[in-house]
């Protein structure tokens, strides 16, 4: 799969810094251009991070607790734009540079709990009940509205490398295309509701994780998905590597309640994809990542316990400091930091260890 001769005590974690939040932190993600850390809690709160030297971990507020959630964080492409909405129904952009606030769009009380920039220019697209509107940050005007009808937004995902936007919910994922909103959506099915989704960074493979305990992967552009059954519960969480094996495929994460799962492309289309189980967690898992440009995958979950594990297939490390569970986490772009949130607040930073070359230098 992987080239299995990095020394493991090179891929090692060694704690580097902790802040304390109000309250439970619901979203943790770097900047693109990996200068700033953006974390957000239930307690409303908002703020950029800059991390410096060990035990160095110096926060900006953005916004102060408002006693209704903070619970999806976005930056845009280009690192300039960080947005943020939640409870109070608002979706706020401000500029990551200078903390300045830009935008205050008002969604009428409707909870916003998902919303993403465009890989490919300044647009961000944000659930809104049963319909997802998106902002055009260059013209500062919501451009379009997309009803999906059937149930409120489960998900949203950008295409990494064409203007699409796939949105889930009951019955399975529609996908419009940005050069044309008026267009038809591209509908894929599913007998029950799709929750997570996510595109792989080549934008060749869909994955859709259902609420009847199944995984769906579309090959884009192939009218006959792969599904993974079996799962214990519904699958909540989704990762892809941007790391590809021998075929050129990456490997897909998925973690459904204490489990996760990692699914690999097999050479014979008769197998499609072969899976194999990651099992050590006690409570549910609630984010997996894999580390850029390697098969070094992170899970965190309620069980206070954040697990490093080596080629998605070994465990490596136990990374703990969060008593009441972790709830999000998020690799640097470099791979040289991983950040993850608590539910007491936590807010703690590893860095690769210093033994060796270190895996996560580019």
């Amino acid at each position: 799969m992987g080239n299995k001769k990095t020394n493991k005590s090179e891929l090692t974690l060694q704690f580097h810094a902790k802040k304390m939040l109000s309250d439970y932190v619901t979203a943790v993600t770097w900047s693109p251009d990996g200068k700033t850390l953006a974390v957000c809690s239930a307690a409303g709160e908002v703020m950029l991070a800059k991390v410096g030297a060990v035990n160095e971990l110096s926060l900006q507020p953005l916004q102060t607790a408002t006693d209704k959630s903070a619970d999806c964080l976005s930056f845009s492409s280009d690192s300039q734009f960080l947005a943020a909405g939640g409870q109070d129904g608002k979706v706020r952009i401000w500029r990551a540079d200078s903390g300045e606030l830009i935008a205050d769009l008002d969604n009428q009380r409707i909870w916003v709990d998902k919303l993403a920039w465009s890989p490919n220019c300044n647009q961000l697209a944000f659930s809104m009940g049963r319909c997802v509107q998106v902002w055009n940050a260059e013209e500062d005007v919501v451009e379009v509205t997309l009803n999906f009808d059937s149930s409120s937004i489960l998900d949203l995902a950008w295409h990494p490398v064409v203007k699409y936007l796939a949105v889930s919910g009951y019955q399975g994922v529609k996908v419009w295309n940005g050069e044309d909103w008026d267009e038809d959506p591209h509908v894929l099915s599913v007998p029950s509701a799709t929750g997570a989704i996510s595109w792989d960074t080549s934008g060749q493979y869909l994955a859709c994780g259902n609420m009847d305990n199944t995984l769906i992967v579309n090959e884009w552009g192939s009218s006959q998905p792969w599904v993974m059954q079996g799962f214990p519960g519904k699958v909540r969480e989704l990762a892809w590597s941007d790391k590809t094996n021998s075929l050129g495929a990456p490997l897909l994460a998925a973690s459904s309640s204490q489990g996760i799962s990692v699914w690999e492309r097999d050479a014979d289309e008769r197998v499609g994809w072969e899976g194999w189980a990651l099992e050590v967690h006690e409570n549910v898992v609630n984010a997996i990542a894999f580390e850029p440009t390697t098969f070094l995958l992170a899970s965190a979950s309620a069980d206070g316990q954040v697990c490093l594990w080596y080629e998605a297939e070994q465990l490596l490390q136990i990374l703990k400091g969060a008593e009441g569970g972790f709830s999000c986490l998020a690799w640097h772009p470099d791979g040289q930091f991983l950040a993850a949130g608590g539910g007491g607040g936590e807010l703690l930073v590893w860095s690769k260890s210093m033994r060796g070359k270190g895996f996560g230098r580019r």
